[in-house]
């Protein structure tokens, strides 16, 4: 699932701002990392995302890719997901929103709910520490996984 062409310029213009306010180099590499992930609905993890934009740039490495999204994590420009794989995930869209994630494939993807968002947390929670989002996963078997 692609993300819409102008959502994917939003995020491209914000990324490139961030960079320059924080004295970030914009490279070749660093833009095309952040792409993929700006426009990608799968939340891809590191291997992922170098596959993709390894057609794009056949000289990056694994490790450029895995240091830029850390650094882009850094800078709170993508967040991360971890899977019941343990595998880290990496998502652009900093907007409210949920994830579906099937336990078997690891298909993930981005749905809305303001019932969710304005869920009422326990008073014990505060003594845990101050809050400052929630993000509600829901589990379950993909649709392709179900009919297996």
């Amino acid at each position: 699932m692609k993300i819409k062409q102008k959502e994917v310029e939003q995020r491209m213009d914000h990324f490139e701002a961030v960079c320059r306010a924080e004295g970030i180099k914009l490279t070749h590499q660093r833009i095309e990392i952040f792409r993929e992930i700006a426009q990608a609905g799968d939340h891809p993890d590191a291997d992922l995302v170098f596959r993709r934009v390894r057609n794009r740039i056949p000289t990056i490495s694994l490790d450029t890719v895995y240091r830029t999204l850390w650094l882009l994590n850094d800078l709170g420009l993508v967040v991360t997901l971890i899977t019941s794989r343990g595998r880290t995930r990496f998502d652009a869209n900093l907007s409210r929103h949920h994830h579906f994630v099937c336990g078997r494939c690891g298909f993930t993807r981005d749905f809305y709910s303001d019932n969710l968002d304005n869920i009422s947390l326990p008073e014990s929670v505060a003594t845990y520490g101050e809050v400052e989002a929630t993000h509600v996963e829901v589990r379950g078997l993909c649709h392709r996984c179900a009919v297996k």
